[in-house]
C-alpha cells in the first residue's frame, strides 16, 4: 500500500505523466519503482475514480498520458494515510510513507499512526527479548539479536520525538 501512498501523494502535489511520475516517486525514495507496478497502480486508480488520465499528444512521439488526482483520490490518499492496521504497521516503509505525508492529517489520526507503529516496534522487542533468551551469549546470533534490541530501542526514542511533534497543528494549504 506504501507505493499507493507515494504515487497519490506526488499527484496531489501536481499532474504528472507517467515517466515523470515514476522519476518523483524514485527521487523521493531514493528507489527504483518499476512500471510493473507503476501502470497497474495508475489503472486501479482510474478505474476507481482517483485520478483522470488525459491523453496528451506530442510531436513526433507516441502520445503520452497525464495523471491528475481528482477529490476522490484526495479522499482516499487521506484514508490510507490516516490508518496503519497492525498487520502493516511492522513494515518500516508503511510507516515512513505515512509520516512523509503527516502535514496531510489532523493531531489524532498523526498520533494514531504513531501508536500503530509504537506497538509494532514494542512487539518486535518483545519477541527479540524472547529469542536472545534461548542464544548463546557469544554467538554470531546474539549479536543480531542485540543489534535487532537496540534498533528497536533507538527506534522507540524517536517514535516519543515524533509524538511531540506530531501535536503540532497541521500546516494549512
Amino acid at each position: 500500500m506504501w507505493v499507493e501512498i507515494v504515487m497519490l501523494a506526488n499527484l496531489a502535489k501536481a499532474p504528472a505523466h507517467g515517466y515523470e511520475l515514476r522519476q518523483r516517486v524514485e527521487q523521493g525514495l531514493g528507489t527504483t519503482l518499476s512500471n510493473n507496478s507503476l501502470y497497474p497502480t495508475l489503472r486501479r486508480f482510474t478505474e476507481a475514480g482517483a485520478v483522470t488520465r488525459t491523453p496528451q499528444a506530442q510531436r513526433g512521439r507516441p502520445t503520452r498520458h497525464v495523471y491528475e488526482i481528482t477529490d476522490v483520490g484526495v479522499e482516499m490518499l487521506h484514508d490510507m494515510l490516516a490508518e496503519l492496521p497492525d498487520e502493516l504497521a511492522a513494515e518500516p516503509a508503511e510507516f515512513m510513507a505515512r509520516l512523509a505525508n503527516f502535514d496531510r492529517l489532523t493531531i489524532a489520526e498523526r498520533l494514531a499512526v504513531l501508536e500503530a507503529r509504537t506497538r509494532a516496534v514494542l512487539a518486535r522487542a518483545a519477541r527479540t527479548d524472547e529469542h536472545i533468551a534461548s542464544v548463546d551469549d557469544d554467538s554470531w546470533a546474539r549479536i543480531v539479536l542485540d543489534q535487532v534490541l537496540t534498533r528497536s530501542h533507538s527506534e522507540l526514542r524517536w517514535l516519543e520525538t515524533l509524538r511531540v511533534r506530531a501535536a503540532e497543528p497541521p500546516l494549512e494549504d
